[in-house]
C-alpha cells in the first residue's frame, strides 16, 4: 500500500516537473520574441489568412514578396475565404471543415491574419487563443480596410448602386474612416492587454489606402488618374495597385521591414497595363512603409538605421 502511495507521489512529481518545465520554456521563447521586437524578421513566417474579397488576394502577392526578399521558408499555410464576412464567420464554420482551426491546432502557424470588417466581433480573440494556445509566440494581424461603398455603415446592410469614388477628398476621408480606425485601435489594445503581451498588431492598409488616394488627387500617382482607377466597383473591390499597396502593407508588418526595393509583383507585372510601372510600384512600397511605421500598433518601429536605409 505504502509503495503504491509513494509511486502516485512520484508521478506527480514527475509531472509537476515536467508542467514547469513547459511552462519556463514557452516563457524563455516568448521573452526572446520579446527581445527581438522591432527588429527585421529574417526566417520565413507561415502564415494562415481568414478574410472577405478585401484581403483574400493578399497570401499570393505576398508569396511573391516574400520570395523576392530570399525568405526561402516563407510559407502559405491556407486561406478560410468568406465574401463580406466578419471573423466570427470564420470562427463558425463547422469544425470538420473549419480550415482555420485545424491549422492553427497543429501549432505551425507563425502568423495569423484577419480583416474583420465592424466590431463587436468575438471571432478575433476567439482564433487569438486558440492561436496561442497551440503557438505561444503566435503573431495575429489585423487589416484595418478602406470602407466599402466610401461609407461608415456598421450594419453593413447600406448598399448603394452608385459611388462617386472621385468625390471625397482626402480630408473627408480621414474624418470618415476615424471612427472604424479608433474602434479596431482600442480592441487590439484591450486583448493585449488582457494577455499579457502584444499578440495582435495592426495592419493599416485603410490608411494606406488614403494616402495613396491622397497622392491620386495631387497628381503624384504614376499611372493613376483618378481615385475609381484603384476599384473595380461600387464597393470598393481593389485592382491591382491597391491589391499590391495592400499586399505591401502586411509584409511590412509580418518582416518588420521595408518593401522599398523589391521588384514589381507579378500582380502589377501581369495586369497588361505598361503604365504601372516601376515608379508607380516604388510609391505603393513607400506609401505602405510610410503607413506601416506611423501606426503605434503595426508593432514596426522606424529606427534610425532605417530611416538611413530608406
Amino acid at each position: 500500500m505504502f509503495g503504491r502511495i509513494r509511486l502516485c507521489f512520484r508521478l506527480a512529481a514527475i509531472t509537476l516537473v515536467l508542467n514547469l518545465l513547459t511552462v519556463y520554456s514557452q516563457a524563455v521563447a516568448q521573452t526572446h520574441v520579446e527581445d527581438k521586437k522591432g527588429e527585421p524578421v529574417l526566417k520565413g513566417q507561415r502564415v494562415f489568412s481568414a478574410g472577405h474579397s478585401f484581403h483574400v488576394f493578399v497570401p499570393r502577392i505576398l508569396n511573391d514578396m516574400a520570395k523576392a526578399a530570399d525568405m526561402k521558408d516563407h510559407a502559405f499555410v491556407g486561406l478560410s475565404s468568406i465574401g463580406g464576412s466578419r471573423v466570427i464567420q470564420h470562427w463558425n464554420v463547422p469544425d470538420e471543415r473549419n480550415k482555420a482551426k485545424k491549422a492553427l491546432r497543429t501549432g505551425k502557424v507563425d502568423v495569423l491574419t484577419l480583416s474583420p470588417i465592424h466590431l463587436p466581433d468575438e471571432g478575433i480573440e476567439n482564433f487569438t487563443k486558440l492561436a496561442l494556445e497551440h503557438n505561444p509566440t503566435v503573431r495575429v494581424t489585423v487589416q484595418e480596410f478602406w470602407l466599402p461603398f466610401d461609407i461608415y455603415d456598421t450594419t453593413f446592410k447600406k448598399r448603394p448602386r452608385k459611388v462617386d469614388h472621385n468625390a471625397l477628398t482626402a480630408e473627408q476621408l480621414r474624418t470618415l474612416h476615424a471612427p472604424y480606425f479608433k474602434s479596431m485601435d482600442e480592441h487590439v489594445v484591450k486583448l493585449n492587454k488582457k494577455y499579457g503581451k502584444t499578440v495582435l498588431t495592426v495592419v493599416p492598409a485603410g490608411q494606406a489606402v488614403i494616402a495613396l488616394r491622397e497622392k491620386i488627387i495631387a497628381g503624384q500617382a504614376p499611372g493613376l488618374k483618378q481615385q475609381e482607377d484603384l476599384f473595380t466597383d461600387a464597393i470598393g473591390h481593389a485592382k491591382p495597385p491597391l491589391q499590391a499597396l495592400v499586399a505591401y502593407c502586411h509584409f511590412a508588418v509580418i518582416y518588420n521591414r521595408s518593401p522599398v526595393g523589391l521588384p514589381i509583383p507579378a500582380v502589377l507585372e501581369k495586369a497588361n497595363h505598361p503604365e504601372w510601372d516601376a515608379k508607380l510600384n516604388r510609391l505603393l512600397q513607400e506609401l505602405a512603409w510610410e503607413a506601416v511605421t506611423q501606426h503605434p500598433l503595426s508593432g514596426v518601429k522606424l529606427t534610425a538605421s532605417k530611416k538611413r536605409s530608406k
